[in-house]
Protein backbone atom coordinates (compact mmCIF):
# COMPACT_ATOMS: atom_id res chain seq x y z
CA UNK A 1 0.00 0.00 0.00
CA UNK A 2 3.10 2.21 0.29
CA UNK A 3 1.77 3.66 3.52
CA UNK A 4 0.68 2.90 7.06
CA UNK A 5 -2.10 0.44 7.81
CA UNK A 6 -3.92 -0.26 11.06
CA UNK A 7 -3.57 -3.61 12.81
CA UNK A 8 -7.23 -4.47 12.27
CA UNK A 9 -7.08 -3.93 8.51
CA UNK A 10 -3.82 -5.88 8.37
CA UNK A 11 -5.39 -8.79 10.19
CA UNK A 12 -8.68 -8.81 8.33
CA UNK A 13 -7.48 -8.04 4.80
CA UNK A 14 -4.11 -9.84 4.79
CA UNK A 15 -3.92 -11.88 1.56
CA UNK A 16 -7.62 -11.17 0.99
CA UNK A 17 -7.70 -7.71 -0.60
CA UNK A 18 -4.09 -6.87 0.28
CA UNK A 19 -1.35 -8.26 -1.96
CA UNK A 20 1.11 -8.79 0.89
CA UNK A 21 4.83 -8.90 0.02
CA UNK A 22 6.46 -12.16 1.05
CA UNK A 23 9.09 -10.41 3.17
CA UNK A 24 6.53 -8.55 5.30
CA UNK A 25 7.41 -9.19 8.94
CA UNK A 26 3.74 -9.25 9.97
CA UNK A 27 2.88 -11.79 7.27
CA UNK A 28 5.78 -13.99 8.34
CA UNK A 29 4.75 -13.77 11.98
CA UNK A 30 1.16 -14.67 11.15
CA UNK A 31 2.34 -17.75 9.25
CA UNK A 32 4.44 -18.87 12.20
CA UNK A 33 1.38 -18.81 14.47
CA UNK A 34 -1.22 -19.92 11.96
CA UNK A 35 -2.27 -23.55 12.22
CA UNK A 36 -1.65 -25.47 9.03
CA UNK A 37 -4.67 -26.99 7.38
CA UNK A 38 -5.01 -30.78 7.46
CA UNK A 39 -6.51 -33.14 4.92
CA UNK A 40 -9.68 -33.11 7.01
CA UNK A 41 -10.06 -29.37 6.37
CA UNK A 42 -10.11 -29.77 2.58
CA UNK A 43 -12.80 -31.09 0.25
CA UNK A 44 -11.93 -34.77 -0.46
CA UNK A 45 -12.76 -34.26 -4.14
CA UNK A 46 -10.13 -31.52 -4.42
CA UNK A 47 -7.60 -33.84 -2.76
CA UNK A 48 -8.41 -36.72 -5.16
CA UNK A 49 -8.76 -38.87 -2.07
CA UNK A 50 -9.57 -41.93 -4.18
CA UNK A 51 -5.93 -42.02 -5.33
CA UNK A 52 -3.89 -43.85 -2.73
CA UNK A 53 -0.24 -42.94 -2.14
CA UNK A 54 1.47 -45.66 -0.06
CA UNK A 55 4.23 -44.49 2.25
CA UNK A 56 6.78 -46.63 0.44
CA UNK A 57 5.98 -44.73 -2.79
CA UNK A 58 7.42 -41.53 -1.33
CA UNK A 59 10.71 -43.26 -0.57
CA UNK A 60 10.96 -45.23 -3.80
CA UNK A 61 10.22 -42.15 -5.93
CA UNK A 62 11.84 -39.40 -3.88
CA UNK A 63 13.89 -38.18 -6.87
CA UNK A 64 10.71 -37.73 -8.92
CA UNK A 65 8.94 -35.94 -6.08
CA UNK A 66 11.85 -33.58 -5.57
CA UNK A 67 12.14 -32.97 -9.31
CA UNK A 68 8.49 -31.96 -9.47
CA UNK A 69 8.90 -29.61 -6.53
CA UNK A 70 11.83 -27.99 -8.34
CA UNK A 71 9.68 -27.57 -11.47
CA UNK A 72 6.94 -25.94 -9.41
CA UNK A 73 9.44 -23.62 -7.75
CA UNK A 74 10.99 -22.77 -11.11
CA UNK A 75 7.59 -21.80 -12.50
CA UNK A 76 7.17 -19.40 -9.58
CA UNK A 77 10.45 -17.60 -10.19
CA UNK A 78 10.90 -14.25 -11.86
CA UNK A 79 11.62 -14.11 -15.56
CA UNK A 80 8.42 -15.81 -16.70
CA UNK A 81 8.22 -13.39 -19.60
CA UNK A 82 4.75 -12.25 -18.54
CA UNK A 83 5.74 -8.81 -17.36
CA UNK A 84 5.10 -9.83 -13.76
CA UNK A 85 6.13 -7.99 -10.65
CA UNK A 86 8.97 -9.37 -8.56
CA UNK A 87 9.14 -10.46 -4.93
CA UNK A 88 12.33 -10.87 -2.89
CA UNK A 89 11.97 -13.63 -0.33
CA UNK A 90 13.36 -13.37 3.23
CA UNK A 91 16.10 -15.86 2.27
CA UNK A 92 16.97 -13.97 -0.93
CA UNK A 93 15.03 -16.14 -3.37
CA UNK A 94 13.26 -14.32 -6.18
CA UNK A 95 9.63 -14.97 -7.04
CA UNK A 96 6.91 -13.91 -9.45
CA UNK A 97 4.42 -11.97 -7.30
CA UNK A 98 1.51 -12.45 -9.67
CA UNK A 99 1.59 -16.22 -9.15
CA UNK A 100 -0.68 -17.19 -6.26
CA UNK A 101 -1.17 -20.49 -4.50
CA UNK A 102 -4.49 -20.84 -6.27
CA UNK A 103 -2.69 -20.78 -9.66
CA UNK A 104 -0.26 -23.51 -8.63
CA UNK A 105 -3.04 -25.61 -7.12
CA UNK A 106 -5.31 -25.16 -10.16
CA UNK A 107 -2.47 -26.15 -12.51
CA UNK A 108 -1.69 -29.22 -10.41
CA UNK A 109 -5.37 -30.17 -10.37
CA UNK A 110 -5.52 -29.98 -14.17
CA UNK A 111 -2.35 -32.07 -14.51
CA UNK A 112 -3.74 -34.69 -12.14
CA UNK A 113 -6.92 -34.96 -14.22
CA UNK A 114 -4.89 -35.30 -17.42
CA UNK A 115 -2.63 -38.03 -16.04
CA UNK A 116 -5.54 -39.87 -14.44
CA UNK A 117 -7.26 -39.99 -17.84
CA UNK A 118 -4.02 -41.21 -19.41
CA UNK A 119 -3.56 -43.93 -16.80
CA UNK A 120 -7.18 -45.12 -16.81
CA UNK A 121 -7.94 -44.97 -20.53
CA UNK A 122 -4.60 -44.39 -22.31
CA UNK A 123 -6.11 -41.25 -23.80
CA UNK A 124 -4.05 -38.06 -23.91
CA UNK A 125 -6.27 -35.34 -22.47
CA UNK A 126 -5.26 -31.82 -21.56
CA UNK A 127 -7.55 -29.30 -19.90
CA UNK A 128 -7.42 -25.99 -21.72
CA UNK A 129 -6.94 -22.79 -19.78
CA UNK A 130 -6.46 -19.18 -20.79
CA UNK A 131 -4.49 -18.53 -17.60
CA UNK A 132 -0.90 -17.96 -18.78
CA UNK A 133 0.51 -18.54 -15.29
CA UNK A 134 -1.12 -21.95 -15.06
CA UNK A 135 0.12 -22.77 -18.56
CA UNK A 136 3.64 -21.92 -17.39
CA UNK A 137 3.34 -24.25 -14.41
CA UNK A 138 2.09 -27.13 -16.57
CA UNK A 139 4.87 -26.58 -19.11
CA UNK A 140 7.56 -26.63 -16.39
CA UNK A 141 6.17 -29.85 -14.94
CA UNK A 142 5.96 -31.59 -18.32
CA UNK A 143 9.48 -30.45 -19.15
CA UNK A 144 10.78 -31.89 -15.89
CA UNK A 145 9.03 -35.24 -16.49
CA UNK A 146 10.60 -35.43 -19.96
CA UNK A 147 14.02 -34.58 -18.53
CA UNK A 148 13.59 -37.25 -15.87
CA UNK A 149 12.76 -39.88 -18.48
CA UNK A 150 15.64 -38.76 -20.69
CA UNK A 151 18.07 -39.12 -17.77
CA UNK A 152 16.79 -42.61 -17.01
CA UNK A 153 17.15 -43.63 -20.66
CA UNK A 154 20.65 -42.16 -20.75
CA UNK A 155 21.84 -44.17 -17.72
CA UNK A 156 19.72 -47.33 -17.99
CA UNK A 157 18.98 -47.60 -21.69
CA UNK A 158 15.25 -47.26 -20.98
CA UNK A 159 12.88 -45.26 -18.79
CA UNK A 160 11.27 -46.92 -15.76
CA UNK A 161 9.01 -43.98 -14.98
CA UNK A 162 5.33 -44.87 -15.33
CA UNK A 163 2.51 -42.42 -15.93
CA UNK A 164 0.88 -43.80 -12.78
CA UNK A 165 3.99 -42.79 -10.80
CA UNK A 166 3.78 -39.25 -12.17
CA UNK A 167 0.08 -39.17 -11.28
CA UNK A 168 0.72 -40.12 -7.65
CA UNK A 169 3.60 -37.64 -7.34
CA UNK A 170 1.39 -34.85 -8.71
CA UNK A 171 -1.38 -35.76 -6.26
CA UNK A 172 1.20 -35.63 -3.44
CA UNK A 173 2.15 -32.05 -4.34
CA UNK A 174 -1.47 -31.05 -4.90
CA UNK A 175 -2.31 -32.23 -1.39
CA UNK A 176 0.77 -30.46 -0.07
CA UNK A 177 -0.40 -27.24 -1.72
CA UNK A 178 -3.94 -27.53 -0.39
CA UNK A 179 -2.67 -27.97 3.16
CA UNK A 180 0.15 -25.41 2.93
CA UNK A 181 -1.91 -22.54 1.55
CA UNK A 182 -3.90 -20.33 3.88
CA UNK A 183 -6.83 -20.59 1.50
CA UNK A 184 -7.10 -16.83 1.20
CA UNK A 185 -7.48 -15.43 -2.36
CA UNK A 186 -4.03 -13.84 -2.47
CA UNK A 187 -2.16 -16.46 -0.44
CA UNK A 188 1.38 -17.31 -1.52
CA UNK A 189 2.31 -19.49 1.45
CA UNK A 190 2.73 -22.58 -0.75
CA UNK A 191 4.62 -20.58 -3.40
CA UNK A 192 6.97 -19.14 -0.78
CA UNK A 193 7.52 -22.60 0.72
CA UNK A 194 8.62 -23.99 -2.66
CA UNK A 195 10.88 -21.02 -3.41
CA UNK A 196 12.60 -21.35 -0.04
CA UNK A 197 13.56 -24.95 -0.80
CA UNK A 198 15.54 -24.33 -3.99
CA UNK A 199 18.21 -21.74 -4.81
CA UNK A 200 17.78 -20.71 -8.44
CA UNK A 201 20.98 -22.40 -9.60
CA UNK A 202 20.10 -25.88 -8.35
CA UNK A 203 19.03 -28.68 -10.66
CA UNK A 204 15.72 -30.46 -10.27
CA UNK A 205 17.22 -33.86 -11.08
CA UNK A 206 19.11 -34.93 -7.98
CA UNK A 207 20.92 -37.94 -6.64
CA UNK A 208 18.86 -40.15 -4.30
CA UNK A 209 20.75 -39.02 -1.21
CA UNK A 210 20.16 -35.36 -2.09
CA UNK A 211 16.48 -35.94 -2.78
CA UNK A 212 15.92 -37.66 0.54
CA UNK A 213 17.22 -34.67 2.46
CA UNK A 214 15.01 -32.25 0.50
CA UNK A 215 11.60 -33.85 0.87
CA UNK A 216 9.44 -32.37 3.60
CA UNK A 217 6.35 -34.41 4.23
CA UNK A 218 3.04 -32.70 5.10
Amino acid sequence: MHGRICAQCCGEQREVTLDCPSDCVYLRQSREHEKLRTVDDVDPAAMFSEIEIPEHFLHEHKELIMGLSFALANSARAGSGLGSSIAIMPDGAVGNRTLMDRDLIAALGSLVKSYRTLVESSLIYEESTANLLQQKVAAEVESMVKEFRDEETKHLGYSRLKDSDVLKALVFWLRMGLTRTSGRPKSRAFVDFLLSQFPAEESGIAAPEDAASRIILP
